[in-house]
């Protein structure tokens, strides 16, 4: 069996990758990691990313439950490491009651017996007794609970979800089904949609099952293993070098007072996201260092949302760069106070998409759109030999390694490093 190393670093935390440790070794370990996580101190600054490590480590334990050969044992270790680690969650939120009554259980002599210890799931033949429930019931009692803890746009993404694999699995009793039964909903949910629209949907089908077997509501889930592996990312197909060069020869003989014509150019020279670029305000466009011109993308100010702590970031912005003047694109900017861009959020992303897909002549829907231009940069830097270090530093990627973004996190890559980055990624590109 080919475990991903996220699974295999999550089971050795809590020992459960040494198949020789007896039940009271186990549980010792488990007490000794919820004991440090009780006591582990956080700051405002980190707080978030250590909520974003304990959720990758949920997850992975999650997988392990499904994929990995335990013993009884180690299945019993392996739950409470779950109920552990949504403690050390829920103490992230101020409320470190779980933790300490996992502790406090752990720590009764009499739990030193695997089969006394109860982590808060049924037993085998509890779903006989209780009433049927179906997904819409479950989804609305997860929905409920989300309220609050996510962003209204987050929220509503998980609203529209459940609403779709609710009217696909229809009256099906959710505590009873069989991996037949998510087969089908798969089958189904294939139909007439995109790779990426089906993984998006299996998963949160998966977060959802994940949730109603950590809180009690079913013995176990089946939906595991059923993302589609290959073709998921063609989606969104990134543009050429050329097809990039004909998008900007179009953009840059817009007015100079138009402005598509700069939310295009950034989008191009930065990879930002659309959401990002439509949050940026004239404050956000500066010069630092030795006269470098960045485009600073913050939540600083109120309404601001990014998706990721990572996401805060200077982009620095390469004069010349397939025609890009930046001169002319000061001079706008200096023209428009506040937001740059004043258009309500659809008003700016369809004329937006539409203005970069005229070039091409490519019809709308189609597996190119303004996000591939972040895939392009991102190309174009993996094809200049930029570091990794350097160019998650500019889209704004997560490393996915410890040591950097959690120890290494407040330090950021200087922004002449980034800018010489982007300069010989972009060679080739200038306009005389």
């Amino acid at each position: 069996m080919t475990l991903s190393q996220d699974i295999l670093k999550a089971l050795a935390v809590f020992h459960l990758d040494r198949p020789e440790a007896t039940w009271v070794e186990l549980k010792g370990h488990l007490a000794e990691v919820a004991h440090n996580l009780l006591i582990q101190a956080y700051s405002d600054q980190n707080l978030s990313v250590y909520d974003e490590i304990y959720s990758d480590l949920a997850q992975s334990l999650a997988e392990a439950a499904a994929t990995v050969p335990l013993s009884i044992d180690q299945h019993n270790a392996l739950e409470i490491s779950r109920e552990i680690v949504r403690g050390a969650r829920a103490r992230l939120k101020g409320n470190p009651r779980p933790l300490i009554d996992t502790i406090e259980r752990l720590d009764k002599p009499e739990n030193d017996v695997p089969a006394s210890i109860s982590v808060g799931a049924p037993s085998s033949d509890r779903n006989a007794d209780q009433a049927p429930l179906t997904f819409e019931e479950l989804a609305t009692l997860f929905i409920k609970e989300r309220q609050g803890n996510v962003q209204g746009s987050t929220l509503h993404a998980i609203e529209s979800n459940c609403r779709t694999l609710s009217k696909l699995l229809g009256d099906l009793d959710i505590r009873r089904h069989t991996r037949s039964d998510m087969v089908t909903l798969k089958e189904k949910i294939m139909d007439g949609r995109k790779p990426l629209t089906v993984n998006k949907l299996l998963t949160q089908l998966s977060t959802v099952m994940d949730w109603a077997v950590n809180n009690g509501f079913m013995e176990r889930s089946f939906d595991k293993g059923l993302k589609i592996e290959r073709g998921a990312e063609s989606e969104r197909r990134p543009f050429s070098r050329e097809e990039v060069g004909t998008i900007m020869d179009h953009t840059n003989a817009l007015p100079a007072n138009d402005w598509k014509r700069w939310a295009l150019s950034l989008g191009v020279l930065t990879g930002a996201r659309i959401g990002e670029l439509y949050q940026l305000t004239q404050a956000d466009v500066k010069q630092v260092g030795d006269g470098i011109t960045v485009i600073d993308i913050n939540k600083a100010d109120e309404g601001k949302t990014l998706k990721t702590d990572f996401s805060v970031r200077m982009v620095p912005l390469v004069d010349g760069a397939y025609g890009f003047d930046l001169k002319a694109f000061l001079s706008w900017v200096a023209s428009e106070p506040g937001k740059l861009f004043k258009a309500k959020y659809h008003y700016f992303n369809k004329p937006l998409n539409d203005a970069l897909r005229e070039p091409l002549g490519l019809p709308s829907g189609s597996d190119q759109s303004f996000h591939s231009l972040r895939h392009s940069l991102s190309g174009l830097l993996k094809a200049a030999a930029t570091p990794e270090v350097i160019a998650q530093s500019i889209t704004g990627h997560s490393s996915g390694n410890i040591t950097y973004d959690l120890y290494a996190g407040s330090q950021r890559v200087p922004v002449e490093t980034l800018h010489n980055a982007l300069s010989n990624a972009f060679k080739g590109t200038r306009k005389p």
